[in-house]
């Protein structure tokens, strides 16, 4: 069956795939029985929820993240005697970080199940941030019972689906026991296919108990898209000697990072990506630059894509190829960066194509598949190595990095750039870095260093707070041997510090980074200029060591820079979890992405909304003002 596979046509097609997965559940005696079984098929005489948790073997689950409850214990029970790995959390807003952390970490669709009414209203926000993010997530979502028994005013008896498609790529309602093996499977290719994101499989719960005879295959993967027409413009673009070309790289190309490092190569292109795309081409690369290519982003970046006008050696980039990224707001500084003279755009999801930068070329196509077929043109691309270029960015490399180490001490505690720093440092390459919503995140992302895919991680899109504590512990839950690091602010902490118990209960190792200075210091930042004071931004002081002995974690602090590199290297070391808390001052510190994102929003101020934000603060600088809080 065909259908477009866009998010508004997933949402559409709901129905039809629904129809299909009805007209195989009635499908008669004789017709089924003589189907021969083949791998792959969730196959025989089982329950709804059998079949369910067949479905999820068959699909190579690595966990299911949830609460249990009462329309699902017949699911769970089934999870149990199946032999399906399972991690109980302690709010359903991590359920969906953790699958989240799973997806991004393990490339493959992460599971969370939770109950109707509060499960499904508790996980939107975590689910908001995987179809933003581009995260593929299946949840499972149990529902009211259906049917000639079922009563009215049932308890949690919401509009689950309704609810849901809002946050996800697509929901499939389900509604006979024959059609939840055919739903389930067919979420994991939606949820993978074109652009990733999450998708919702509703279950009423009388379902779960129902026997039903299974002859259920293994779902038809839609081709990948390719505009070869589109490919053969870009081909030419690129091709000419005289285009000086770029590359923006997203989170597309995570899983095709030989190919777009080979690409660099052969056109000798600096690499720039996305936050989330960080780890797409090693950052130790000589054709690396960092994240994004405006004001806002890697100053390496910058200097490299804008170049010296003045000399035509040191001229920057003119033909930007973009590939498996969408230029949102976080990750261009507000839309900061500047517009090339040609733009290549390539993406798997067509609403994403030419929406923010004047585009050239916009080409709906796979990532790897775009690159795997650059490749095979390589007689028409290849360039020369470009030394100076390379020397270039070798020499700006240096500069940052020696800048980062002569940090000067703060005041009234660490710098978070050097808590960044020593991470940089401390590290292996192989490591799993969670950041959160704190102005420390953009330090991160400048600084960095990110050598392997799907090891650097960011709540971007819909930068949703203390996202990092339950997605790290997602992540280490399947990857047990590395190491697990989330970077988190104090306000995140608050969101979700809860979830820390459950690394404790699991031993789950993950190493929790608290930067503390009682403050939401990124509205701080945003406040004080505009407003000339502080509203709502102060935070309670917390008895830190007292709430890790409470958790069950070990804890250590930090609070000169003297101490950061052995007591981080010591709570790395440690066989456990660990809550570390780095008493915070950011003095004066100056950020790139908030000072270019306040210019770039200056400038689209009308003059008549510049005037009311200037006499207010004329008014206030004179007559004074309410205090901060």
């Amino acid at each position: 069956m065909d259908f477009a596979f866009s998010r508004r046509g997933l949402l559409q097609g709901s129905a039809v795939v629904g129809g299909a997965f009805a007209a195989h559940a009635s499908a008669g005696p004789l017709q089924t029985i003589r189907q021969q079984r083949h791998p792959g098929w969730v196959f025989g005489r089982m329950t709804g929820a059998e079949a369910l948790a067949e479905a999820l073997k068959l699909e190579g689950v690595g966990c299911v993240y949830g609460i249990p409850g009462a329309q699902e214990n017949e699911l769970w029970d089934t999870f149990k005697q199946q032999g399906i790995p399972y991690l109980l959390v302690t709010h359903e807003f991590s359920a969906a970080c953790m699958a989240d952390g799973y997806a991004r970490s393990t490339g493959r669709p992460g599971v969370l199940c939770v109950v109707p009414g509060p499960g499904v209203t508790n996980s939107l926000t975590g689910l908001g941030e995987a179809l933003l993010d581009s995260a593929p997530v299946v949840a499972i979502v149990g529902d009211v019972a259906q049917g000639e028994k079922a009563r009215p005013f049932q308890v949690h008896s919401l509009h689950q689906v309704d609810l849901l498609r809002p946050v996800c790529k697509c929901v499939y309602p389900v509604q006979t026991v024959g059609q939840i093996a055919a739903a389930v499977r067919q979420a994991f290719v939606t949820a993978t296919h074109g652009e990733p994101g999450p998708v919702a499989v509703v279950v009423p719960y009388n379902l779960f108990i129902e026997a039903h005879d299974f002859r259920t295959p293994p779902p038809a993967l839609p081709p990948l898209p390719f505009d070869e027409a589109a490919f053969e413009k870009a081909l030419l673009l690129l091709a000419n000697p005289k285009h000086r070309v770029g590359i923006y790289a997203g989170m597309g190309c995570l899983d095709f990072c030989n190919e777009l490092t080979a690409v660099a190569e052969l056109l000798q292109a600096p690499v720039a990506t996305s936050v989330s795309g960080k780890g797409a081409i090693n950052e130790c690369h000589p054709l690396a630059v960092g994240w994004g290519f405006g004001p806002h982003a890697s100053e390496v970046a910058e200097k490299v894509f804008t170049g010296d006008k003045k000399h035509p050696l040191k001229s920057g980039v003119d033909t930007l190829l973009a590939v498996g990224v969408k230029f949102s707001e976080v990750s261009t500084g507000f839309y900061s960066n500047p517009q090339p003279k040609r733009v290549i755009h390539v993406d798997a999801n067509p609403c994403n194509l030419g929406r923010i930068l004047k585009t050239d070329v916009a080409v709906h196509a796979d990532a790897g598949l775009f690159l795997r077929r650059l490749l095979a043109c390589a007689d028409q691309l290849r360039r020369g190595e470009d030394k100076w270029l390379q020397n270039h960015i070798r020499e700006l490399k240096s500069e940052v990095a020696k800048s980062l180490c002569h940090i000067p001490p703060a005041p009234c505690g660490v710098d978070p750039l050097a808590t960044v720093a020593a991470l940089r440092k401390l590290l292996p390459p192989e490591a799993l870095l969670f950041t959160d919503v704190s102005v420390t995140e953009h330090l991160a992302a400048e600084h960095i260093v990110v050598r392997q895919p799907r090891t650097y991680f960011n709540p971007v899109d819909n930068q949703a707070m203390g996202w990092s504590i339950p997605a790290a512990i997602g992540a280490q839950r399947v990857h047990y041997g590395k190491t697990v690091v989330t970077l988190t602010g104090d306000g995140c902490l608050l969101m979700s510090a809860l979830e820390i118990s459950t690394a404790a209960r699991e031993h789950l190792p993950v190493k929790f980074v608290i930067l503390d200075d009682q403050a939401y210091h990124y509205m701080q930042m945003l406040q004080k200029p505009a407003y000339l004071r502080t509203t709502a931004t102060i935070l309670t002081r917390l008895d830190y060591k007292a709430l890790a002995q409470a958790f069950g974690v070990a804890y250590t602090e930090i609070a000169t820079h003297a101490e950061l590199e052995p007591k981080l290297r010591g709570a790395l070391e440690h066989n456990g979890p660990v809550l570390v808390r780095v008493i915070s001052d950011y003095g004066q510190r100056k950020i790139r992405w908030v000072e270019a994102v306040r210019d770039r929003y200056t400038k689209e101020l009308t003059a008549a909304q510049k005037a009311r934000f200037l006499a207010r603060i004329g008014s206030r600088a004179l007559t004074g003002h309410q205090p901060s809080d």
